[in-house]
């Protein structure tokens, strides 16, 4: 099945929330290479490309919803943009939505721009990512 337009608007949350740990924050930013002593301690705070994994645990439901028949070889991700709230500490209990925002296709390729809203578990907004991928339907 191809994607188009009636895509738009589904939604997919992450199974469960995230408890965000000072220690997670900190093996993120050593990943990253940053040093950063914001990142560090009982009060750290997490660096903003933190979200994108939180995020991601919502996007792997919109990657493997069988009725949009997405393969993950032939997907491409695009921009990427982090809008925050506040930010992401130690101790947040963080749930994830993404939802489809757009569809377009070009020729072959149908790219998907896709919302992801992280906020508390009490509902509090936290921050927005939104994202853009291609797919690829072409034979091989």
């Amino acid at each position: 099945m191809t994607i188009d337009a009636t895509m738009v608007g589904r939604s997919y949350t992450a199974a469960e929330s995230y408890q965000v740990g000072r220690e997670k924050i900190r093996e993120f930013a050593d990943a990253i290479g940053d040093p950063n002593p914001a990142y560090r301690g009982d009060d750290a705070i997490a660096p903003p490309t933190f979200a994108f994994m939180l995020g991601s645990r919502a996007l792997e439901q919109l990657l493997t919803d069988e009725e949009l028949g997405l393969r993950l070889d032939r997907i491409v991700h695009g921009a990427q943009k982090f809008t925050y709230t506040r930010p992401i500490k130690a101790g947040d209990d963080i749930a994830a939505t993404a939802a489809i925002t757009t569809v377009r296709k070009a020729g072959d390729v149908e790219v998907i721009m896709y919302e992801t809203a992280l906020t508390t578990v009490d509902g509090e907004p936290i921050a927005t990512s939104t994202s853009t991928i291609s797919h690829n339907r072409a034979d091989a």
